[in-house]
């Protein structure tokens, strides 16, 4: 039940137009001062202003930082949300307004999202998410920790009230909750989040010294551009590495590789600590939540019943280990992926627990997987090495003598790669699920609930026509699920099995998450629905 203190925050905004924390204003000001720096440092080391350059630096600075926190304030004085009956409504705007209206129903969940600097002022981002994901999410910038908490707490309330009339029933008594707290599922200690560091190697930080050579031209005399000078440098530092002999060569060229190892892998550690501290997931009556971040901290919550599969990946390395990584396609989207990290390394056994938590279980022993017919396989076979094929011939003819050894090579390669790979691209369905698994250097597999599946589509291009072999999209409300080089036999057969699902299900009961038992009753009876014909392939 709501407590008193919901109760009153309740009443206290029912209906009635609120605005944001007033510090936005200052968090407003910050970033105009920031935007404003880059220009006053172009014309304080610039010939612009002649003398009086610095002052000229200065008051550009001065200026671009009074109309930015000009602007802050009256976007800040000019923005009001107001939590109505059934809906959500945002009006923005200076110039020309805009007002947004979500219906509670719509909307999934609200995340909380404290950056940094907002941080420092105890202040977060609330973020509705209504499953269109990208910019189609309203978000709220910037409330108090506390009254993020309560806004979220009280959409919450109204959503699920939403939800109970439009299916015909009252919402139970103690069913809205206080807090997220629920069972943990899942946590990544400092060890553990060390060593998924490790495996993190990323080269970012040459991307952003890129960034910054684009204003070197302004605070220094070099031309960073003119080719002639990098390419003197180069034939300098070439004379005196030729000077050097063999040996130190070799070793410099060692000790090149092993900085640039030093300084990826260093990279991948610093981001991951930053987006992965202190992670945890745990699951309550309310769904599965999730919350990371050292510096900026995102507290998630996920429904269960919006859950619309599985994706376990691994990386080429952290798979020899015996790591991976388990993510929920869902209908919102998360950082800009289609899909929400709930365990980014972990092994099998962590795994487990956390699908099952879902409703979604691992394939086992007795799954019969089926791989991609071979007719595909030699297709893809025959057109790689076909290209090199082609290259080669091109070589012999017109590159110097034994440069066709190279394209030869690769296609020898590619015939080896497609063989190896073919083993590893398979599918598989059962009464409840169906399967997919692609990738040999770093395996991938998908799993999805055929209760929530949407559509099936199957779609063959000319030569999969001629050859009788098809590629099997399933459509889910979070993305798509794909099977390649499916015989055409099977893929119908497939796709009747689903859509036999599909007709019987009632999704207005389904989108209310159901009781466990109830839907295991579901999930047997639509084993009925599975063709008899696909499982004896």
């Amino acid at each position: 039940m709501p407590t008193f203190a919901a109760k009153r925050f309740e009443r206290a905004v029912m209906n009635q137009p609120q605005r944001t924390a007033p510090v936005s204003v200052i968090l407003g000001a910050i970033g105009a001062i920031r935007s404003a720096i880059v220009p006053a440092l172009a014309i304080a080391f610039s010939g612009i202003g002649g003398n009086d350059r610095i002052w000229v630096a200065l008051g550009v600075g001065v200026a671009a930082a009074a109309i930015g926190t000009l602007v802050s304030y009256i976007g800040w004085r000019r923005l009001t949300y107001t939590i109505g009956e059934a809906d959500i409504r945002v009006e923005s705007g200076v110039m020309s307004r805009t007002a947004r209206s979500v219906p509670f129903e719509r909307i999934q969940d609200v995340s909380i999202e404290a950056k940094p600097l907002p941080r420092l002022f105890g202040l977060v981002a609330a973020k509705f998410e209504t499953g269109a994901g990208g910019g189609d999410d309203l978000t709220l910038q910037f409330l108090s920790a506390a009254e993020g908490g309560r806004l979220r707490q009280l959409v919450r309330e109204r959503r699920d009230d939403e939800a109970a009339l439009s299916a015909g029933h009252a919402q139970p008594q103690g069913a809205t909750l206080a807090d997220d707290a629920g069972d943990l599922l899942y946590t990544m200690s400092p060890r553990r989040l060390l060593t998924f560091g490790l495996f993190e190697f990323s080269l970012a930080v040459f991307a952003v010294l890129g960034g910054l050579l684009q204003y070197a031209d302004n605070v220094s005399s070099i031309d960073v551009w003119n080719v002639k000078l990098w390419r003197g440098w180069l034939e300098e530092q070439g004379s005196v590495v030729a000077s050097l002999g063999p040996y130190v060569q070799a070793a410099a060229a060692l000790a090149g590789l092993i900085a640039l190892l030093i300084v990826g892998v260093a990279t991948g550690l610093v981001r991951t600590v930053l987006r992965d501290w202190g992670f945890t997931l745990t699951r309550s009556a309310r769904g599965f939540r999730r919350q990371r971040g050292l510096l900026t901290r995102t507290d998630v919550v996920m429904p269960a019943h919006r859950v619309q599969g599985l994706v376990i990946g691994t990386g080429v390395v952290r798979y020899r280990f015996g790591w991976h990584g388990l993510s929920f396609v869902s209908l919102a989207q998360d950082a800009g992926s289609a899909s929400h990290e709930v365990a980014p390394f972990a092994k099998m056994t962590d795994i487990a627990p956390i699908a099952a938590a879902a409703g979604f279980a691992l394939p086992n022993a007795r799954l019969r997987w089926h791989r991609a017919s071979k007719r595909h396989r030699n297709d893809r076979v025959f057109r790689d090495a076909t290209i090199f094929l082609v290259l080669t011939a091109a070589a012999a003819i017109l590159a110097p003598p034994g440069l066709f050894l190279i394209p030869l090579g690769a296609a020898l390669l590619s015939v080896g790669v497609n063989i190896y790979a073919w083993s590893f691209r398979r599918h598989a369905i059962d009464g409840t699920q169906v399967y997919a698994s692609h990738g040999f250097l770093s395996p991938t597999q998908l799993i999805a609930t055929r209760l929530k599946l949407h559509s099936v589509e199957i779609m063959q291009n000319p030569l999969a026509r001629l050859r009788g072999y098809a590629t099997v999209h399933l459509g889910l409300a979070g993305g798509q699920f794909t099977m390649h080089g499916v015989m055409l036999d099977d893929a119908r057969a497939l796709r009747a099995a689903v859509i036999e699902t599909i007709a019987g299900t009632d999704y207005s009961q389904l989108d209310h998450a159901p009781d466990p038992a109830d839907n295991d009753q579901a999930l047997s009876a639509a084993q009925s629905g599975l063709s008899s014909n696909f499982l004896a392939t």
